[in-house]
């Protein structure tokens, strides 16, 4: 089954022209793919925050270390979250797009379709999805099939850009006029709860959470957004400008500053499958 996201027509002279297009998210990502790659392994501790925040929200932290726990990670980019997990945790990543893979661990399945999802039935104890749902339009059967894989006493943790959120209005404003693919987000509200509902989950926790991307500088920031979002069309300055003006920036020290940043995160729990027979 194909998962599709509607993108932001072009714009010109500031106007949004009527013409809409859709794309999945194997589309978004195999044509701006590497630019976010190099963004990120250039800064790789840009994010820490972001994923220490997805990270607090499971049960990961709280598990018993001698308990090993199988964590998958959907989408994965080039398994950026795998560093943040602690030692009793199994990483599996899922990433369709090949514009990641020259970095990807022989546990991360690749070139395969977002759905369905590579793994057995009932063999997952957390599934973590970060920042990339807003590109998914049928939330309902990705999460379906994190149900699937998902043990009985598993638990789903999805963290991603809240609607009418200044996140959401730099990306679909600036980002969206400005990069290689524009951007017209499927955000997180209350309609997320629904399908959560939907595909037999019980929603156990929502919260916005609020933190920094960190660098050294503002022009470091700058270049960090302008290759993670494959800015093709603006500068390097007007990006900081757009990151002043959308997001705000704070000083942390002498030597480094922060971007603001927020996601709704939600944990949820697997209803009791049916059991037929």
């Amino acid at each position: 089954r194909q998962i599709f996201a509607i993108t932001r027509g072009s714009k010109t002279d500031g106007h949004v022209m009527s013409k809409i297009t859709t794309k999945s998210y194997q589309e978004h990502f195999e044509q701006r793919g590497t630019a976010y790659e190099q963004a990120m392994r250039s800064f790789p501790a840009a994010r820490d925050e972001e994923f220490m925040q997805v990270i607090r929200a499971s049960r990961i932290v709280s598990s018993p270390s001698p308990q090993q726990l199988t964590v998958a990670d959907v989408p994965s980019g080039g398994g950026y979250l795998r560093p943040y997990l602690p030692a009793h945790c199994r990483w599996l990543g899922h990433e369709p797009c090949a514009s990641f893979h020259h970095q990807t661990a022989s546990n991360e399945r690749s070139n395969q379709p977002l759905l369905p999802l590579p793994w057995q039935t009932s063999t997952i104890d957390v599934v973590i999805s970060l920042a990339g749902l807003h590109h998914v339009e049928d939330k309902t059967a990705l999460f379906r099939e994190f149900h699937r894989v998902l043990k009985a006493n598993g638990e789903l943790v999805i963290s991603d850009v809240a609607t009418d959120s200044k996140v959401a209005s730099f990306l679909d404003d600036y980002v969206g006029a400005h990069n290689s693919t524009g951007h017209d987000g499927i955000y997180l509200d209350d309609s997320t709860l629904t399908e959560l509902e939907t595909a037999n989950f019980t929603v156990t926790s929502r919260k916005q959470e609020y933190f920094l991307w960190k660098f050294n500088n503002k022009q470091v920031m700058a270049d960090f957004c302008h290759r993670l979002f494959d800015l093709q069309s603006s500068s390097r300055i007007a990006t900081l400008k757009a990151i002043e003006c959308y997001l705000g920036t704070v000083s942390i020290t002498p030597q480094q500053v922060g971007m603001n940043w927020s996601l709704t995160t939600i944990r949820a729990v697997p209803k009791a499958r049916n059991i037929e027979g």
